[in-house]
């Protein structure tokens, strides 16, 4: 009778213990990406950023102290303040060999992502394109960003892996 009773008590510790685990468990790759896409009606970048919702809060955190929640209709106001701030340090984009002003535009979340929306000032025609990703470089330094720089409909992708932020390309 006591083994099984030690066996039932073990088992339900077990459990509790796993399903613990498994809710505080953190995604074992640091990957984001990047789109930059070339809108030639408007003449701007359209740049789209999607990253894991948690690494985000994280990297805020780190960079600005205090708390940070997404899907939590309280923090939205100081989200979008501190996204705007982070992304003037950790996007650049130059078109033919001028930096572009980058607009912040707003941010959509999900369980477990978020995509931050960017636009660049208007730009007519551009050949080349040079920009510096560094989002959560701040975090983490085995951090991925794969950028996918996208003009005419001609797509040209990369992996930029910590610390490489810069990305050259020709159109």
């Amino acid at each position: 009778m006591f083994n099984k009773v030690f066996f039932s008590f073990f088992l339900c510790l077990t459990v509790i213990f796993q399903s613990f685990v498994e809710s505080k468990a953190v995604h074992p790759y640091h990957v984001g990406s990047v789109e930059i896409n070339y809108n030639s009606k408007s003449k701007t970048f359209e740049v789209t950023g999607h990253f894991f919702l948690d690494d985000t809060e994280n990297g805020l955190s780190k960079k600005y102290g205090g708390s940070f929640h997404f899907n939590d209709e309280r923090y939205k106001t100081k989200l979008n303040e501190y996204l705007q701030k982070y992304c003037q340090e950790y996007f650049k984009l130059k078109a033919d060999n001028k930096f572009l002003k980058i607009n912040y535009i707003g941010y959509e979340e999900d369980q477990e992502s978020v995509n931050v929306f960017l636009e660049s000032e208007p730009v007519a025609s551009p050949k080349k394109i040079e920009t510096a990703v560094s989002f959560l470089y701040n975090l983490f330094d085995d951090q991925i960003n794969i950028v996918h720089i996208i003009v005419n409909g001609e797509r040209k992708s990369e992996k930029l892996s910590y610390p490489n932020r810069y990305l050259y390309k020709q159109f």
